[in-house]
């Protein structure tokens, strides 16, 4: 066993080897070790290996699938090997002592994932093959859960922004490529050509050129090659539903860098997962298709005002019409997730269960097609989804009459096929039916044959049918006359069989095998029948979803007072009333109030510097802004009054840095990278967000870098810009830089505390407030008096000499503020010990702790 074992490890390579033994995966050496960390389950051994224990932990094949589901998380692979025999068929083969066959049927990868209960609902599995041909990177990418594939190609410098928005959850790409992401699984440089991956397409989808699906460059087919390659070795040679790939041409949507994805908070928050994300605070969809739908468009919005048009157009129907809005998302709440359900049943994966989510979901499709039909103000883009909702009856038909109202998951068992669709299974069943009647009556004749009521016909695996009856009434059975044949004694029961039992039992298994034949052929049948349409069946899903993503995006809306915003091509943005959707959810769920702010950004005012308080809500301006134009562009309306907002070609985000590590970048070298980014790929169509550049390096340097970063951003790239910063010094440059203003977040000191008032207002900041913010974080008194007294150095110093620094060499370090501080206090002391606290009235003493107030905050 360990022979055949360790040759079919050799096969599955770095993945977890589940071999199939009994009712059990088990696993071996490294792989037991691995799989008992990760699973927490019992790590045993088993014989001897070299001389050693072998390792080994094991886990119930009937709920393998929430095992696999924590492997695959852990970033495990994992190859199945199953029995492909029978014992029976392996004594056959090779007599008594003959080892069952196994072979790794397929490898599960994170990819590559189709099982309901191994993928989020909510969200996309994608796999992506990326490689380079001739200077250009290709890049293919599939969910084979739902079939959607499509091709890229980028040049090598936007190659990481392509990735971001895909999201991959496993990336394949040639071996020796230097280039290769650090994630990417190594496959043979054989597998990524380009005249392979033309052929295998034109194969799969049944045509001899692909001129039907488009326009294919030499990276992309490559990348194909090695995308359908990998499939094929994962699936061992049965390959997913693939529908006809789409070329994704460069300009079609708004481009945007892993860091703007990242800082923005799109799909994931800063922490990890969906909460406090920009699609979490906008999601409202019903269906699991519908926000990954919304997931897909939030990270690629679109670069087309007609295309923009049309979605807001059918948003702003389905906002307006609240009783239709309310009757479609009823509707869609009830429907089962079609697209994945088709990719089980096309990777042979589908259980009877799938084949009854396709009948339900495309009936409720066709009903719902009907409805809307008799609407006369439909907008465009739905009368486009309509044509897709139908065209399915003869299937629908078919399987209703087919199929049990409810079909099981699994269909060993049988009983999927409904009553009356194959009158030979009916016969079948029949027959196995009267048979078990027979049993029943079989089993209350021996009781008075035999008078002992405790007698039972049982069944199991082992034995079939037998007769069972207490051990006192054993020997009642046991004589040579009695008809019954013994054939097991156990410790409270003696067990027998009879000729009669066993013509009843044959005819129930006869019966029963059949009827399972059959049961499965149809199931073979229908699967068949579905496979055949997957690609109309696949267009209805896309519609269904589509669909949800408007509604829900309606809902959305209303919810919140959101405008439809307009979407000009020019290169302008104006917003009124503008909000962050993601913090003014978290402020509402408080009970608390968001302060909205307008933004105006034209040619002639393209760039904002603001200045101002940490914490006054510079930041959060900001991003609000770029998530206001990357909703409009994907077609929702935005969370203010009113908006306009010109068509933006690349989006980028500089708010925040940390360390890279893994990279050996510090925080102040990822802040310049992604600025350099910004100053080499943004245009005079783009839109810019950047956070206090340069504040990771000394005064001077920050400075410096600041002032031309915003020279260059104003007068080379004349991009639509807002920019936060807290050097004072940068206001000079409105006197130089025509379209840059100056505008600030108001605060306010009140009796010592300051008051952030979360308002945007025209003109510099008049200071930073940076000690009433350290004392609103809690610094100590003696920290603050120390920086209170260099601050009144370093302005006075700046004053008299210009110079930043001067004077500070007279400063005594903090002992000096210390024994201030202490002296302050003696004198607290001895004045407080003279007070007559009897004798002062309730005026006097409130006069008093103003007083004390007023000196301690001086």
């Amino acid at each position: 066993m360990m022979a055949q074992y360790l040759a079919l490890k050799a096969e599955a390579e770095d993945c977890l080897l589940f071999y199939r033994m009994g009712d059990f995966f088990e696993l071996f050496f490294d792989d037991a070790r691995t799989a008992a960390q990760v699973l927490d389950i019992a790590l045993t051994s088993r014989g001897e290996h070299a001389g050693a224990p072998i390792p080994m932990c094991g886990v119930p094949v009937h709920s393998a699938e929430s095992y696999l589901a924590r492997l695959i998380k852990a970033g495990c692979r994992v190859a199945i090997a199953e029995q492909v025999e029978t014992p029976e068929e392996a004594k056959k083969r090779g007599g008594s002592k003959a080892l069952v066959a196994r072979d790794i049927v397929r490898f599960v990868t994170a990819g590559t994932l189709t099982e309901e209960a191994l993928l989020e609902p909510r969200r996309a599995n994608v796999l992506a093959a990326v490689c380079e041909v001739r200077g250009q990177v290709g890049i293919a990418a599939c969910d084979i859960s739902t079939g959607r594939m499509e091709l890229e190609e980028c040049t090598p410098e936007r190659m990481g922004a392509a990735l971001a928005r895909l999201g991959a959850s496993e990336l394949v790409c040639p071996d020796g490529w230097e280039a290769a992401p650090l994630d990417g699984i190594a496959r043979p440089l054989r597998e990524f050509q380009s005249d392979g991956g033309q052929e295998r397409l034109c194969l799969i989808h049944g045509v001899a050129t692909l001129d039907g699906f488009g326009a294919f460059s030499r990276a992309m087919l490559a990348a194909a090659s090695g995308l359908i390659a990998y499939l094929d070795h994962v699936g061992r040679g049965r390959l997913p539903l693939l529908l006809p790939p789409v070329a994704r041409s460069t300009g079609a949507h708004l481009a945007m860098d892993e860091a703007t994805r990242t800082s923005l908070e799109i799909l994931e928050a800063s922490g990890g997962g969906r909460r406090g994300s920009l699609c979490e605070a906008v999601d409202r969809c019903v269906t699991g298709a519908g926000a990954r739908q919304l997931a897909e468009d939030l990270s690629a919005p679109l670069t087309d005002v007609a295309m923009i048009s049309a979605r807001l157009d059918l948003v702003q129907w389905l906002h307006d019409e609240v009783m239709l809005r309310g009757d479609l998302r009823a509707v869609l709440r009830a429907l089962p997730d079609v697209g994945r359900a088709l990719g089980r049943i096309v990777a042979g994966r589908g259980s009877p269960r799938d084949l009854g989510q396709l009948r339900d979901g495309l009936s409720e499709a066709r009903r719902m097609r009907d409805y809307l039909l008799r609407r006369e103000d439909r907008p465009g883009l739905l009368d486009a989804l309509l044509p897709h909702l139908g065209g399915h009856g003869a299937l629908v038909d078919h399987f209703s009459r087919a199929l049990v109202p409810s079909p099981p998951t699994e269909r060993a068992q049988g009983g999927y096929i409904a009553a009356g669709y194959d009158h030979g299974l009916d016969a079948l069943r029949e027959t196995a039916g009267n048979a078990r009647r027979a049993i029943a009556a079989l089993e209350a004749k021996y009781r008075d044959e035999t008078g002992v009521a405790a007698l039972k016909i049982r069944h199991n695996g082992v034995l079939g049918y037998f007769i069972e009856v207490p051990a006192k009434h054993g020997d009642r059975l046991m004589a040579p006359d009695s008809g019954f044949t013994h054939r097991q004694t156990m410790a409270g029961a003696v067990r027998f069989n009879a000729l009669a039992l066993h013509e009843e039992a044959s005819r129930i298994g006869e019966a029963g095998g059949h009827a399972l034949a059959a049961e499965e052929a149809h199931f073979e049948q229908l699967v068949a029948e579905a496979v055949a349409s997957a690609g109309a069946i696949a267009g209805t899903a896309a519609a269904l979803a589509r669909i949800d993503v408007a509604a829900g995006l309606a809902e959305r809306a209303a919810e919140g007072l959101w405008c439809r915003p307009e979407v000009v091509d020019e290169a302008r943005i104006a917003v009124t009333g503008g909000r962050h959707p993601v913090v003014e959810a978290a402020l509402s769920a408080k009970g608390e109030r968001f302060v909205a702010n307008d933004c105006a950004l034209a040619p002639e005012d393209r760039l904002w510097l603001i200045g101002g308080p940490n914490m006054g809500g510079k930041s959060t301006f900001l991003r609000q802004n770029a998530l206001i134009v990357l909703l409009a562009q994907a077609g929702s309306f935005v969370p203010a009054e009113r908006a306009t907002v010109g068509l933006v070609d690349r989006l980028f985000s500089r708010v925040g840095a940390s360390d890279n590590l893994a990279r050996g970048r510090s925080t102040f070298m990822v802040e310049m990278v992604e600025t350099a980014a910004i100053l080499s790929q943004a245009t005079d169509r783009s839109f810019v967000i950047l956070d206090e550049v340069g504040r990771g390096t000394s005064t001077y340097d920050g400075l410096a870098l600041a002032w031309a970063v915003a020279e260059a951003v104003h007068s080379l790239n004349r991009c639509r810009c807002l920019f936060a910063t807290h050097y004072h010094e940068l206001s000079r440059l409105a006197e130089t830089c025509e379209a840059l203003s100056l505008h600030h977040v108001r605060a306010r000191e009140w009796k010592g505390d300051l008051v952030l008032l979360h308002e945007l207002a025209e003109g510099p900041a008049d200071r930073s407030y940076g000690l009433a913010v350290a004392r609103l974080a809690g610094v100590p008194a003696p920290v603050l008096a120390r920086a209170k007294a260099v601050l009144g150095k370093l302005e006075k110093g700046r004053a008299e000499t210009g110079g930043l620094a001067a004077g500070l060499g007279e400063l005594p370090l903090f002992a000096a503020a210390l024994q201030a501080e202490e002296a302050e206090g003696d004198a607290l002391r001895e004045r407080l010990a003279g007070l007559d606290l009897d004798a002062l009235t309730p005026r006097a003493a409130l006069d008093l702790l103003y007083e004390l107030k007023r000196e301690a905050s001086s």
